[in-house]
């Protein structure tokens, strides 16, 4: 299939418009700043298929690159082979004002739930409960920033003549964040609050906003900023739709127009 330009387009400027998780350092895990936007090129940008939602945004990425003057990309999506045994893959091997980077992008949706651990980094958690800022924190840690250094990746890259030792890892991490209605404006000191998109809430707190319209979108518009051009539903109708996803245990995020207009991204969760 092929994506209608101008949905493509918006989501790309949701990507866009979406915050890095912290800023600078975060231990020991750097994140690349300052990439250039480039909004008047948009009319190139097109995503033939169905990626999933984390493909997507790679090519999201490598096509912003592609108009930073200051980034040259090396490779993409290097896979690491072991006698035909896939060891890893890495994402992206560039030049960044000539300095080879190596350099691994993630963009999640977070929950906060203080439940869940004992600091920030474990209350922040996947709408389904089945992922969290702590596994993603600690898989970049001890896991996918590693690969650089296995022999299979050292001989992999040799061909781009890069040699590990000369390399500095970095990622490219950004997420949308969604307390829940009451921590909706709370201050939380380790991420960037800037990544608060919206909030969350459970179905029995529905009630409240039984004068607003609702919209659910298709989980690669879960990228896109709420705007009023879709087909809204009553609350009843969306009543409906939403018992479906949470008899499947699935959490989903929707827009909310509020009687006065008001936009707001939500999760609605099942837990």
């Amino acid at each position: 299939m092929h994506f209608k330009n101008k949905e493509i387009q918006l989501q790309y400027q949701g990507f866009e418009n979406t915050k890095l998780l912290w800023f600078n350092t975060l231990n020991k895990l750097n994140q690349i700043t300052d990439i250039q936007n480039d909004y008047t090129s948009l009319s190139q940008l097109k995503i033939d298929g169905n990626p999933r939602l984390g493909k997507l945004v790679e090519q999201f990425v490598f096509y912003q690159f592609s108009k930073d003057e200051r980034i040259e990309i090396i490779t993409e999506n290097l896979q690491i082979q072991n006698d035909k045994i896939t060891v890893g893959e890495i994402d992206c091997l560039l030049l960044e004002n000539k300095q080879p980077v190596h350099l691994e992008i993630v963009y999640k949706f977070y929950l906060y739930d203080a439940s869940v651990g004992s600091s920030e980094i474990d209350h922040w958690i996947g709408p389904n409960r089945n992922d969290s800022f702590r596994q993603k924190h600690d898989k970049l840690i001890q896991k996918q920033l590693p690969l650089l250094y296995h022999e299979k990746t050292v001989e992999a890259i040799h061909k781009f003549n890069l040699d590990s030792k000369d390399i500095i890892q970095k990622v490219y991490f950004k997420a949308q964040l969604y307390p829940h209605l009451n921590d909706y404006k709370k201050d939380f000191p380790i991420i960037n609050n800037e990544c608060i998109e919206g909030f969350y809430i459970y179905k029995k707190e529905l009630k409240v906003y039984v004068n607003a319209k609702f919209y659910i979108p298709t989980k690669h518009n879960w990228l896109v900023k709420p705007h009023y051009d879709v087909d809204w539903l009553n609350y009843d109708r969306f009543e409906e739709k939403l018992d479906i996803f949470l008899q499947k245990k699935s959490s989903p995020l929707c827009w909310l127009k509020k009687a006065n207009g008001e936009l707001f991204k939500i999760f609605i969760v099942w837990w």
